[in-house]
This record gives C-alpha cells, sequence and structure tokens, in this order.
C-alpha cells in the first residue's frame, strides 16, 4: 500500500440517480483528481447502462432479459474495480438513507482493509442525532461534512493505514474470484483503443461474459 497519494487509485461511492447527485459525486472526483489522486467514478468510468441496453434489444434480446445480465455486468465491472483496481475508497453518505450501493461498496472495502472515509452534509438519516452505528462503524464512528475536508481525509486515512501484503485473488472466495475475473476482462476491452465510442464491442464483450446460456468463452 502506497503512504502517499501518487498514484493511488480511489473508488468514489454514493448516489447517482438524479443530476444534483451526479454532480456532487463528480465534484468530490475532481477534487480528488486535482490533488493527485487518481479516481474511479462508476457513472463516468464504467459503461453507460442505456446504450449498452440499446445495443443488445437491436440485437433481439428482450429488454427484461439484456437489463438483468447488463447488470450482471456492471456489478463485476464495480467489484473488480473495488477489489483490484482501486487502493482506497470515498464513502459519500448524503441522501434520506445511503445509497444501498455505496453501503455494499463500503463494506467491501471494509472487510478488505482497505483505506476508507465518508463525506455527509445531510442529517435526514441521523437515528436520535447519530448516524447508524452500523454505518459509520465502518469508518471509525468519524466523517467530514464538507468535500474541501475529503483530500485531507483521505490521506490521513491512508497514512494511518496498516501496510498489507499485495491482495491475492485466488485467496478470495469462488464468487468474488469469478466477478472480479469477468469484471478484469470487462475492463480491460473498456480501456482498449477506441473502446470509449465503441458501443458495439462493448455489448460484444457483455454478451459473451453474461448473457445466458453460457456461451462465454473469454474466461475459458
Amino acid at each position: 500500500m502506497k503512504h502517499s497519494n501518487e498514484q493511488m487509485r480511489v473508488y468514489c461511492a454514493g448516489p447517482l440517480f438524479n443530476r444534483t447527485e451526479r454532480d456532487e459525486m463528480t465534484e468530490i472526483a475532481d477534487l480528488l483528481t486535482k490533488t493527485g489522486y487518481t479516481v474511479y467514478l462508476p457513472h463516468r468510468d464504467g459503461m453507460e447502462f442505456r446504450l449498452i441496453l440499446d445495443v443488445l434489444v437491436e440485437r433481439n434480446w428482450d429488454a427484461p432479459t439484456a437489463a438483468q445480465f447488463l447488470h450482471e455486468a456492471i456489478f463485476s465491472l464495480d467489484v473488480y474495480q473495488l477489489v483490484v483496481e482501486c487502493e482506497a475508497m470515498v464513502w459519500n453518505l448524503n441522501g434520506r438513507v445511503p445509497d444501498e450501493g455505496a453501503v455494499s461498496e463500503a463494506a467491501m472495502a471494509w472487510m478488505l482493509g482497505k483505506p476508507l472515509i465518508a463525506y455527509k452534509d445531510d442529517v435526514r438519516s441521523l437515528i436520535q442525532g447519530r448516524f447508524n452505528p452500523l454505518l459509520v462503524g465502518m469508518v471509525e464512528f468519524e466523517s467530514v461534512d464538507e468535500i474541501e475536508q475529503i483530500p485531507h481525509a483521505l490521506s490521513s486515512a491512508i497514512l494511518n493505514h496498516d501496510l498489507r501484503p499485495p491482495l491475492e485473488v485466488d485467496a478470495l472466495p469462488a464468487k468474488v474470484q469469478k466477478a472480479v475475473q469477468a469484471g478484469q476482462v470487462l475492463w480491460k476491452a473498456m480501456c482498449s483503443e477506441g473502446a470509449q465510442e465503441d458501443n458495439e464491442m462493448i455489448a460484444s464483450v457483455v454478451e459473451e461474459l453474461f448473457a445466458p446460456n453460457d456461451r462465454s468463452s473469454l474466461l475459458a
């Protein structure tokens, strides 16, 4: 584990279901980038669900089936990023209730022993004036309430983090290994030259890996 922000990749998790939420997550990611981190922001750096779904439907997949295995692809991609690519995580807890996907991602990061900090300036989900202990327990019962505080808090979490040997994917449970391996194949395809504009190619990889009837050959 690096004890500086140099080349460190950070997973940004939080609510992404309306423009205001996406703007806040982008603001967090941009601030981290300005302070020297590399960032994975799912709605910006992952697949655009709608565009890939349109391609799959054009290929005669019915929309519910295509959406199901596309969700499996997104799950595997995000698990791969969190387990392998990213070394730390920033967790946005804002919302009437915290985003359930981000809660799952935070739990994974905590169980993997990665530096994890939380940001929250929304009091709507307080329980008798306090945050849910099963959430904030994962961040030592501390959070920051200003976006500008995030880089310093993350740097402190990294500096105070116990050094660990590199993660051995083979030591993870079988289901986690499967998701990580599929996510890695998908991510490599997405990082290939021209992939950003090639939804047809990405859709083909998603089909090979996740479509029904086990048509995958990429992991053989």
